[in-house]
């Protein structure tokens, strides 16, 4: 009976020997699949951080392309507006040679029918000389008086012939010029053809590059569109503006070449307050207050060409130098409420998206560094509050001419 039992015992223990085996088993297993599952995890994230990176590469590229691509057509199109002046210019020429040659030949043709009437005229006289006129006279005052008519119809008929000549080669030098100015024309319409396929190419090659953008580089690419459209105008006003203030921009350059090293102006010609700091260089900050939260460039690559400041509406917004106000409008897209302002050394300041109706100058008046000029906003093509600052040289365009404006801080 006790062997029974001690048999029972044993058989006990090792039943739970062989579960405990079996647990300690199972456990390690498990441990080493999850083991397995993390290694795969991580391999997995690093491709797709590898996959993403290839991706945003990729991207950024695209959009490089893209604003290439927008260039070559601002190019293209400035291109076509030259062709198109040219042609007109050659259109004109052409009707002026076309009219100078319609009167050149109706000028030939009337003295050419007067000649024939003295030839004629000459004919039927029969063999009648010059000579036997004159000795046909009855005294010596006939003798005079026929002598000086005979002179005088010489003369005529030498000028009639020279005028002839003359009329005739100013038709040849009227028919070659009006032909040049036709081949010229030619020309000028065969490479205005040939710029207009390039930019049909460009713009369909710029299309199928936007259509592989993300919906955010999209937005962001129609923002730029948006703004490049804008600014075309906008540049077209800032010309006429400069033209038209040119006796303003020479005075302020003067003063600034008979004042430098004079440090900041006070300001306040509009009475909407000063600002005093902000840097010692050629420009000041144009906000005393705000994180730029955008530069020269977007985070996805594309080109920004400002610096963007994140303040809340109603900021004060100030002039970044002496200068004269070119611009201020109020528009619903692109720039929104915005203002232009013509410096010294040839440098342009604009203040974009700022609260409509704000604005404290007007085009023309002269204004001081640090003074207030407009309250910043939300206005136009802007995705949250905040001040678009941009720096721009001659000649003053959207595509190549805008520069970082912390290199004049």
């Amino acid at each position: 009976m006790r062997k029974l039992g001690f048999k029972i015992i044993g058989v006990l223990v090792l039943g739970i020997v062989l579960f405990q085996g079996s647990i300690a088993f199972a456990a390690s297993s498990e441990e080493k699949k999850l083991k397995n599952e993390q290694t795969a995890i991580n391999q997995d994230k690093k491709e797709a951080e590898k996959e993403l990176k290839e991706v945003q590469e990729q991207k950024s590229e695209t959009v490089k392309q893209v604003e290439d691509l927008s260039n070559q057509i601002s190019d293209y199109q400035s291109q076509i507006e030259t062709l198109n002046g040219q042609i007109e210019g050659l259109n004109t020429k052409i009707q002026e040679s076309e009219k100078k040659l319609a009167k050149a030949e109706e000028d030939y043709t009337a003295q050419e029918e007067l000649l024939e009437a003295r030839l004629v005229a000459t004919y039927e006289a029969g063999e009648t000389s010059y000579l036997d006129f004159i000795l046909s006279s009855d005294s010596i005052t006939d003798l005079i008086s026929n002598y000086y008519l005979v002179t005088e119809v010489a003369t005529s008929d030498t000028e009639l012939l020279e005028k002839i000549q003359k009329q005739k080669e100013q038709i040849e030098e009227a028919k070659k010029t009006l032909e040049d100015s036709k081949k010229e024309l030619a020309t000028s319409k065969a490479s205005k053809q040939s710029v207009t396929t390039q930019l049909q190419t460009a713009k369909k090659e710029k299309d199928q590059q936007v259509a592989k953008l993300s919906e955010d580089e999209k937005e962001i690419q129609a923002h730029i569109e948006e703004l490049r459209t804008a600014s075309a105008q906008i540049e077209r006003d800032i010309k006429a503006a400069q033209e038209r203030y040119a006796a303003q921009i020479a005075e302020l350059n003067k003063n600034n070449n008979s004042n430098k090293g004079n440090g900041n102006s006070s300001g306040g010609n509009s009475g909407g307050g000063s600002y005093q700091g902000g840097g010692s260089g050629t420009l000041q900050r144009p906000v005393a207050s705000g994180n730029i939260t955008a530069t020269m460039y977007y985070s996805n690559g594309s080109y920004h060409g400002a610096l963007d400041y994140g303040i809340p509406v109603g900021t004060p917004v100030y002039a970044a130098a002496d200068g004269v106000v070119l611009k201020t409008a109020n528009l619903a897209t692109s720039y929104g409420t915005h203002i232009v302002i013509q410096h010294a050394g040839g440098l342009q300041t604009w203040y974009a998206h700022g609260t409509s109706g704000s604005i404290s100058v007007s085009p023309g008046q002269t204004v001081s560094r640090g003074q207030q000029i407009m309250k910043s906003g939300n206005t136009g093509n802007s995705q949250g509050p905040h001040l678009h600052f941009e720096v721009r040289v001659a000649p003053y365009n959207y595509s190549n001419c805008r520069v970082d404006p912390r290199n004049y801080f």
